[in-house]
């Protein structure tokens, strides 16, 4: 079953509110522990197993705050993209200079990684 968490901060805790579930509020003090006491909290209101529970999370905040959180998790996502592309272009540039006849400890000097990193990036290619 998916429901939607909606927390708000009240003092130290989490007010949370599930407007799918009739008569399902609870509270938490932090927000990791939502998704669980939403879904055990389900299960005790709807005879539905607690694992069956997709809960999405939805929490108001300041809004400046939710800004900058959003930011920085597009940051990250462009920054994973970022190493994953290196990543991808690292192992095809090493089977590259493996098939060329170059050791690796030559394509480590090239590239500046040690020669173990070129050996695991030789390997990522020939599994990939």
């Amino acid at each position: 079953m998916k429901v939607t968490a909606h927390a708000v901060r009240s003092g130290d805790w989490w007010s949370v509110d599930v407007p799918e579930v009739d008569g399902l509020f609870t509270q938490a003090r932090r927000l990791d522990l939502i998704p669980a006491m939403v879904a055990d909290a389900g299960e005790l209101l709807t005879d539905i197993p607690a694992a069956e529970f997709e809960v999405t999370l939805d929490y108001d905040f300041d809004p400046a705050a939710r800004r900058e959180i959003e930011e920085v998790k597009q940051l990250n996502a462009a920054a994973q993209r970022a190493v994953d592309e290196a990543s991808r272009q690292s192992r095809a540039v090493v089977h590259d200079l493996r098939q060329r006849g170059l050791s690796v400890r030559e394509i480590g000097v090239m590239l500046g990684i040690t020669p173990s990193r070129v050996s695991q990036l030789g390997k990522d290619k020939a599994t990939a």
